[in-house]
């Protein structure tokens, strides 16, 4: 067996699961945040093809194709990131090992640290931006789609926010101990704007989903 991370996208989902589940940082919470976001950008793909090539639905064909084009690159990033979370954080860990016997050695490892902070804050921060398009790509679906798949563009922009939510809850715990002023209030700034945009999203798609029902 590989002594290298584990690739989960080409792994049973159960090892994703019990990882997750496991004594262990990662996958956590960032990289289960990407997990429904891929999740909901895959319902979005799927009322997609369950619309196109439909003579009924004729009319809104070429905005399908497009749409399922979007949906898959959401998905397919948002697998990247469900891996890139779980090794994220391992810059700071690496850093907080470094050597501190000398002011030269506290400063590098200092600098290490934020350096490995920022990336740990970048990804999910990544998350948050891909997700919140999941969510404007399910609107569209619920809004064109066929409607007897409805509910999974509703559900669709569901784990979309959810991704956002959760995604950005790791933003925030690493801004905590970041020191570059300018990057927590650009950071926390664009998290705010996708959270709100992110749960307006959710709201009109569950009307547009309710009122098809």
């Amino acid at each position: 067996m590989s002594d290298g991370p584990t690739i989960y996208c080409a792994e049973p989902l159960q090892v994703y699961l019990d990882d997750a589940a496991a004594n262990k940082p990662a996958p956590g919470g960032g990289s289960v945040s990407a997990c429904a976001g891929a999740l909901g950008a895959a319902l979005v793909s799927m009322v997609c093809n369950l619309t196109r090539g439909r003579e009924k639905f004729a009319g809104v064909e070429q905005q399908i194709v497009s749409l399922v084009g979007e949906s898959e690159a959401a998905r397919g990033r948002l697998e990247q990131l469900l891996q890139e979370d779980t090794t994220a954080y391992n810059g700071v860990i690496t850093a907080y090992k470094m050597p501190k016997e000398t002011a030269e050695e506290q400063a590098a490892r200092s600098q290490a640290v934020q350096d490995g902070l920022i990336i740990a804050a970048d990804v999910p921060l990544e998350i948050c931006r891909v997700a919140v398009e999941v969510c404007r790509l399910a609107k569209v679906a619920a809004g064109l789609g066929n409607p007897q798949a409805v509910t999974d563009a509703g559900i669709g922009a569901i784990l979309g926010e959810a991704a956002v939510v959760g995604a950005a809850l790791n933003v925030r715990i690493n801004l905590g101990s970041i020191k570059d002023e300018a990057y927590v209030t650009r950071a926390a700034a664009e998290i705010d704007e996708i959270l709100t945009e992110a749960a307006a999203l959710r709201a009109e798609t569950l009307e547009i989903t309710l009122a098809k029902l």
